[in-house]
């Protein structure tokens, strides 16, 4: 066998770098299974198992492809349509939401089936109309990490709760109609659910506050800062060349009730839950929205909410 040299007539070959191609491949093929809305192997067999019911909602896992691609276009309507996010080319062009931690994620669904669609193609089907994407510690550390990391640098709190299982909660969407206590509810319910399974001990992800301004958003900011701070233990902070200054008022010059009310009702719901804020906010121009960091110990949740749904999420079960 004669090995290719310098002088090669063949242009691949005198400019191919093994290492560069095995870099871009493993970033190409992730994208391109969740393009396809490719579910993880690990993520098929649970994922047409009822985690919840109330009513003609039903909350579960994707089922297959098919399904993972329908909450990729719900997000595509929320965060594209509605919030005005920038598509990047994938985006776009299947005018769905795609990054390529979809193709690690398991993709929780509330599915309702009183309301049915007439696709172009195949059969009638409920409709998806909210979603949330969960991504579990082993399988971010078998694949590059947690999208978080590019946001804030949680490498410290992984490494103080070595040992602990961490579940990656982020993608959070519901269509207009059905942002209601009872959708936010068996969401909830369905994580719950999900964290018991997996016997999840620490819960966290980035929520947005919308617009990219952060003067305009001194209130809730602030608030965050001095109410809902992160002790040491669960500390973490945004990148440093992302970092924006969260503190931007006085605790005594705080409206709580104006807070309160000016807050994102995931963020209020977190919060009730038990969570914590980790330091310095992140703007994100893409998604048009400001972030910050949330970490919730299961430890760390009223038991008032652990009562609600049930101590083995028996409330909403199917």
């Amino acid at each position: 066998m004669v090995e290719p040299t310098a002088n090669s007539a063949n242009p691949f070959a005198r400019h191919f770098n093994p290492a560069l191609w095995a870099d871009q491949s493993r970033k190409i093929i992730p994208m391109m299974r969740a393009y396809g809305g490719i579910l993880p192997r690990d993520a098929r067999a649970a994922a047409s198992q009822t985690l919840g019911r109330l009513g003609t909602l039903e909350v579960r896992l994707a089922a297959n492809a098919a399904e993972v691609r329908r909450a990729q276009k719900l997000r595509w309507r929320v965060f594209y349509e509605e919030m005005r996010a920038i598509a990047d080319g994938p985006s776009r062009l299947a005018r769905r939401d795609i990054d390529a931690f979809d193709a690690i994620c398991d993709h929780l669904v509330v599915i309702d089936h009183a309301v049915i669609e007439k696709p172009a193609l195949g059969a009638p089907r409920p409709a998806i109309v909210g979603t949330y994407r969960l991504l579990r510690q082993e399988i971010a550390d078998r694949n590059g990490g947690f999208y978080t990391a590019s946001e804030f640098d949680i490498s410290d709190l992984l490494a103080r709760h070595r040992g602990k299982r961490f579940l990656e909660l982020g993608r959070s969407c519901v269509l207009p109609p059905y942002r209601n206590k009872r959708t936010v509810e068996l969401l909830w319910h369905g994580i719950w659910t999900y964290v018991l399974a997996h016997r999840i001990d620490v819960m966290f992800g980035c929520a947005s506050l919308e617009g990219i301004e952060p003067k305009a958003l001194s209130l809730e900011l602030s608030f965050l800062h001095h109410h809902a701070k992160a002790p040491a233990e669960w500390a973490a902070g945004a990148l440093p060349s992302r970092h924006v200054e969260m503190g931007r008022l006085s605790k005594d010059a705080i409206d709580m009730k104006k807070a309160l009310h000016a807050l994102p009702p995931l963020i209020k719901g977190y919060l009730r839950l038990g969570a914590y804020v980790g330091d310095g906010a992140v703007v994100d121009r893409q998604f048009n929205t400001t972030d910050v960091l949330i970490v919730l110990p299961v430890s760390a949740i009223s038991p008032r909410y652990i009562g609600h749904f049930g101590a083995t999420a028996e409330r909403h079960a199917a």
